[in-house]
């Protein structure tokens, strides 16, 4: 196990850390499989279609959290900022339950909906959480939302698996 440690530099008194060790990735999957690679990109950019971005980035967020995929936590993260969402509202997102007024209702009923699809620990999404997302929005946008939950989950199933590694993405 790898720990942080500090040094300082006696030439000029600077502190310098060094963080953990940084793991690499096990797999280029987008080398080893282009056309699939592609084919996910299409089908993102046919769930967006439509969607509020910001409320898309809110979902891709919090269902990366879940997942622990760190790639698409760091990566949708600052595609967010860069489209404007605030520092708060993302960091708010692990605890949206008890964070609740910085969130719309449809926002709301997105996470909501976002959580029951990701976990899926009673096997199903339970009926008040799809019904609450039906109610926020009209069959073709809750269809989007559901493909965009289904697309993110498998993004982050693709960055965990692969260990894409966090902290370089660029938009």
């Amino acid at each position: 196990m790898t720990t942080t440690t500090s040094t300082t530099n006696p030439a000029n008194g600077a502190t310098r850390t060094e963080y953990a060790h940084e793991h690499g990735p096990r797999l280029a999957l987008a080398e080893r499989l282009p056309g699939f690679y592609r084919a996910m990109v299409r089908l993102e950019t046919e769930a967006a279609k439509g969607l509020d971005p910001t409320l898309y980035h809110l979902i891709k967020i919090r269902a990366s959290q879940i997942n622990h995929c760190a790639f698409c936590i760091d990566m949708h993260s600052k595609d967010a900022l860069a489209e404007g969402e605030s520092v708060e509202r993302i960091v708010q997102l692990s605890a949206w339950e008890e964070s609740r007024h910085f969130y719309t209702e449809r926002e709301l009923a997105a996470l909501a909906l976002t959580e029951a699809v990701t976990v899926l620990t009673d096997g199903f999404v339970p009926d008040e959480v799809y019904a609450k997302a039906a109610a926020h929005f009209d069959e073709d946008e809750l269809a989007r939302v559901i493909a965009g939950i289904t697309l993110i989950n498998a993004w982050n199933r693709i960055g965990v698996t692969t260990r894409m590694t966090p902290g370089q993405y660029k938009k």
